[in-house]
């Protein structure tokens, strides 16, 4: 992060001003109203004597503090830390944010992690202030503030579908966080929440994606929009107002998202725009699968990314100075299915699309020109295991070759490496997409060093002026 807080008079002032730039990156919490809150919130400044910091909603959560409903602290985006990290705190961030401590529980986190659950909670408490099972709690609890204020889904099957054993748990969980009933969340939604919401289940989710600072959606769409492959893919509208449309396999069932281009903002800096978000809507099949599905699309659109951090860096680049100039908030796009990223990268868009039709699975119910899932891994070693692309179809099903979102990401691009055919070139976009990694660079360019950590978003921002292409 730039201009990183690491005491707490600095984090003070940046409440005390209330920047934006830190939403995310810490919370803090009055003691005389028990209620925590993001740096940015537009309440009177408490006084300093009675303000506490925590690394995370969770860690404040645990400490009986309750969010405050004027500013929403549990709806920020999550911490650019979490993406930039490689050690085992990143790593487990990334993965419970997907929703693997709901779905395999802590052991399930230790083993894809290596480790023990005893050192994942000992090195998660002394780090955030929480181990796994708050993180987990509090991301659920989020998750069923969504719910309840935006469907007209059961309360019953909001517990349920956001991951809570029971209802009774789900009901103790949000009086606790929130102060209120999830009736009485229901009946407090803000009048755009009630008119947004949705009649029945089967109209979708909608959701607002926030992100932090500014943020260039064009250049992501025109990317989408390239690459779109035919079937499981669909890019409509005119530039500045496009519909980005695409299916996705989750761990409960499938699902159909559509994201909005919204224009890009042109200020950075203290006293700049705060941030936004983009609007999206999620069919799903299973709501089990609604945060596993933001994950991932928060992953495909950068939406965690620190502009600041990067522009700061890349701007004092004589060369890219510029181009951030012309482009502040710049994301580097990663993937909604790493497998599936990492065949495509392989294969391109054509190929892609003729193992689509083959392949792939085809929804129960088609929307529009939306009709099928990218096959999966296995289903490709099977069909074709001759070449490059049966040999990396068989390590991604065999688990040789893991790129999920706690994947060790040097282990990973070695284990690429190691697959017959894969060149280097591929293995980078991999690295860059799949992984998430913001510090990439495909071999055979002569990059400065002053470009790290961010030379991911380097590349992009060549890539946007027309300067450089990845393929």
């Amino acid at each position: 992060m730039s201009d990183q807080p690491t005491d707490e008079d600095t984090r003070y002032e940046a409440v005390r001003s209330r920047d934006a730039r830190f939403d995310g990156v810490f919370f803090f919490a009055v003691e005389t109203t028990g209620i925590y809150c993001r740096p940015s919130c537009p309440a009177v400044t408490p006084k300093r004597a009675n303000v506490r910091f925590f690394a995370t909603a969770a860690a404040a959560q645990g400490s009986g503090f309750r969010a405050c409903r004027r500013c929403r602290p549990d709806a920020v985006p999550g911490s650019a830390e979490w993406n930039v990290r490689a050690d085992v705190v990143g790593r487990a961030m990334r993965l419970i944010a997907d929703g693997v401590v709901d779905r395999e529980g802590v052991a399930g986190l230790a083993a894809r992690l290596g480790y023990s659950a005893r050192q994942v909670q000992r090195q998660l408490t002394a780090e955030l202030g929480a181990g796994p099972v708050a993180l987990a709690r509090a991301q659920r609890a989020h998750t069923a503030r969504l719910l309840v204020q935006t469907t007209e889904l059961p309360i019953t099957e909001i517990a349920f579908a956001s991951g809570f054993a029971s209802v009774r748990q789900f009901n103790d969980t949000i009086r606790a966080i929130y102060a209120a009933t999830p009736s009485q969340l229901r009946a407090a939604a803000p009048r755009g929440g009630r008119n947004r919401r949705t009649a029945t289940p089967g109209a979708g989710i909608p959701l607002r994606l926030a992100h932090r600072g500014p943020y260039q959606a064009g250049p992501v769409f025109d990317l989408l929009e390239h690459e779109a492959v035919p079937g499981i893919e669909e890019v409509s509208g005119p530039p500045g107002a496009r519909t980005y449309r695409r299916t996705l396999r989750l761990p409960y069932g499938t699902g159909v998202v559509a994201v909005g281009e919204r224009p890009g903002t042109a200020r950075t800096g203290p006293g700049a725009h705060p941030g936004g978000w983009l609007d999206a809507r999620l069919h799903l099949t299973d709501p089990r699968d609604l945060t596993t599905a933001v994950q991932r699309l928060r992953r495909l659109f950068d939406l965690d990314a620190d502009p600041y951090a990067v522009d700061e860096r890349l701007g004092a680049d004589p060369r890219l100075a510029p181009l951030v100039r012309a482009r502040p908030g710049l994301r580097s796009p990663g993937a909604a299915d790493p497998a599936e990223l990492a065949v495509r990268a392989l294969v391109g868009r054509t190929e892609a699309e003729r193992l689509v039709r083959r392949y792939g699975k085809a929804l129960d119910a088609p929307c529009g020109s939306l009709t099928h899932l990218f096959p999966e891994p296995a289903v490709l070693a099977d069909a074709e295991p001759g070449g490059t692309l049966g040999a990396l179809t068989a390590a991604l099903a065999d688990g040789a070759v893991r790129l999920d979102p706690g994947a060790d990401r040097d282990d990973a691009q070695d284990a690429l490496h190691a697959v017959p055919g894969l060149d280097a070139r591929t293995v980078a976009e991999i690295r860059t997409r799949a992984l998430g990694d913001p510090d990439a660079a495909p071999p055979g360019l002569d990059i400065p060093g002053t470009w790290r950590p961010w030379r991911s978003y380097a590349l992009n921002h060549l890539r946007a002026a027309g300067e450089w292409n990845l393929r």
